[in-house]
């Protein structure tokens, strides 16, 4: 009887264990991504005066996305509650060396989410630095994914570039990245239509509207379609000058200089994929010298369950200066080694015009007004 008693209580213990562990967890996780990459013009900067320095064979760090490492929480509250935290930062796998925050120059740990939220039947709502809802609308309507090579990510960093953003920070002046101190509400999916709304206050005392950014999106998902409308708005956006520290940052004023609309739809039939896309750009402070169109189209299919090509272009103006354009054309195929690893080769070609830098591929500018073609090699593996 004292050993059947035992055993009850034995297996009692087990029991809480299990349900303690399934109330609360930690994951730990993260991704190398690195290749080899030849590009046939190449500048030191973004800037628009940037010379050409002539080809650059390089160890590049992203093909397809940034290496990066994180940890993930949840605890389950109950009746399908859970409050949950995210830490994740992007990094150099060539160097070790953690990627770039908003603050010029400067690197950050955690540079792409540090946020504390809720979920439940309502959906999620997260605090705290995190990757914009446009972005994901971004991914899910390009054939490309948004990657960081000769996709809708690299064609509206080039409306950036073209914008007058040096790069040297996460904060761009048309749309955004990433956002600190940002709010963001995911609702369920209602017959395939979501919404995402986010708010960041910008902190300025005094002013309320300074450095504050909302933004909101539309979509639907559903017998393989995807279709997307975004809209971005910000004030006293990428407020740093060039040559910051050094020239101290203009102080937050609520001024409203940062606008980004954006439309998109791809189709999956069987093994097809098409998309494409519209989207404009502004400064609604000063439209007569910062207002860009972004059209893209794309193409893909998939050969097998581990192998796939993609294709991309992508075709930005100046709507105040027609001579100011570029087109961009780029095709990738990946093939999973395991579920884990992925390898990838690449090839784009860029025709900049006036003094457009559309870049391939993020990270490596390109001279203003130089036609650059680039290829790529390599590896993504996730653990």
């Amino acid at each position: 009887m004292k050993m059947k008693l035992v055993h009850i209580a034995t297996g009692i213990l087990a029991g809480f264990s299990g349900l303690a562990q399934a109330q609360s967890f930690v994951t730990l996780y993260g991704t190398m991504d690195s290749g080899i990459l030849y590009q046939s013009t190449a500048a030191a900067s973004f800037a628009r005066t940037a010379p050409n320095l002539g080809y650059v064979f390089r160890y590049k760090d992203g093909g397809i996305y940034a290496s990066n490492w994180g940890m993930k929480g949840s605890e389950d509250l109950g009746g399908g509650y859970h409050v949950n935290i995210k830490l994740q930062g992007s990094f150099d796998s060539g160097t070790g060396r953690s990627q770039l925050s908003d603050t010029p120059g400067a690197v950050a740990m955690f540079n792409q989410f540090a946020t504390l939220g809720v979920s439940g039947p309502f959906g999620t709502i997260d605090a705290g630095r995190q990757i914009v809802p446009m972005i994901y609308a971004m991914y899910e309507t390009d054939v490309r994914g948004a990657q960081y090579f000769g996709s809708i990510l690299t064609a509206w960093l080039g409306m950036n570039q073209a914008a007058g953003w040096p790069g040297t920070s996460t904060n761009g002046p048309i749309g955004a990245l990433y956002d600190s101190n940002a709010i963001v509400y995911q609702s369920p999916k209602f017959y395939g239509a979501s919404i995402a709304l986010e708010y960041a206050p910008g902190g300025v005392a005094g002013q309320p509207q300074g450095g504050t950014r909302e933004s909101a999106v539309l979509k639907y998902s559903n017998y393989g379609l995807n279709l997307a409308a975004a809209y971005y708005n910000g004030h006293d956006a990428n407020p740093f000058p060039a040559t910051y520290p050094a020239t101290p940052a203009a102080p937050a004023t609520g001024l409203n200089n940062n606008r980004f609309y954006y439309l998109g739809a791809m189709y999956t039939f069987h093994d097809f994929s098409v998309s494409g896309s519209y989207s404009n750009g502004k400064n609604p402070a000063n439209s007569n010298h910062v207002d860009f169109e972004l059209w893209s189209a794309g193409l893909g299919y998939r050969f097998t369950p581990t192998f796939k090509v993609t294709s991309g272009f992508y075709y930005l103006k100046d709507k105040n200066n027609s001579s100011n354009h570029s087109s961009e054309v780029a095709v990738g195929a990946e093939y999973n080694l395991s579920k884990r690893t992925l390898a990838y080769a690449q090839v784009g070609y860029v025709d900049n015009n006036g003094t457009m830098n559309q870049t391939i591929v993020y990270g490596q500018p390109v001279a203003p007004g130089r036609s650059t073609t680039a290829a790529m090699v390599g590896m993504r593996h996730s653990f």
